[in-house]
């Protein structure tokens, strides 16, 4: 699927979805590591949905999960009192499809989505920019854009807030509000001439 290809997100008002976007580089997963604690302090569940841009497996060789998985079993759902996992191959698609994994998602009713990657997909996003990585900002095409965290001050557009990057705390408050914004926050920003 190429991202001219994305297909609609079903919004609603119970399940708020917030992309993290940014280039490769700049440090998206390892803020999620310092927001998802403190997310969790203010007493909100959330999920991260992350997209690889490569093959990647969560099972091991030889395991009978993967012996099982790669049997054909589909999907494969292995677990303990500890944990589970679900694998699901999907050789028929380019690319994951982030309304299948919202899906997924939904029946164990996080307060919030976050979702790491999958820029190009019509959903509300928080950009993260290091100006150090010499690449594009995307908030001047993307309207899905609602905030962007750099460490320098920067102009942004209308209605796009602008966040510092460096300030974990001012961005985890920025996330933690996010869920009960969604329903009037959940729509592209109108383009301005």
């Amino acid at each position: 699927m190429t991202s001219a290809e994305h297909a609609q997100l079903d919004f609603d008002d119970a399940l708020p979805l917030l992309g993290i976007a940014a280039w490769s580089g700049t440090g998206k997963t390892t803020l999620l590591e310092a927001l998802l604690p403190r997310l969790r302090q203010r007493g909100l569940r959330v999920a991260v949905i992350k997209h690889a841009h490569h093959d990647f497996d969560v099972d091991q060789p030889g395991k009978d999960s993967h012996r099982l998985r790669q049997a054909g079993a589909a999907p494969m759902l292995v677990a303990s009192r500890a944990r589970w996992a679900m694998m699901m191959e999907t050789p028929e698609c380019q690319e994951a499809d982030l309304a299948q994994l919202i899906e997924a998602v939904r029946p164990q009713r996080p307060d919030l989505i976050l979702v790491e990657g999958f820029k190009a997909w019509p959903l509300p996003k928080l950009e993260l920019y290091r100006e150090a990585l010499s690449k594009t900002l995307r908030v001047v095409e993307d309207p899905w854009i609602k905030a962007v965290a750099s460490q320098a001050p920067m102009k942004v557009p209308a209605g796009v807030e602008w966040l510092n990057l460096d300030d974990v705390d001012a961005i985890a408050e920025w996330v933690a509000a996010w869920p009960a914004r969604w329903p009037g926050e959940r729509v592209p920003r109108v383009a301005q001439s």
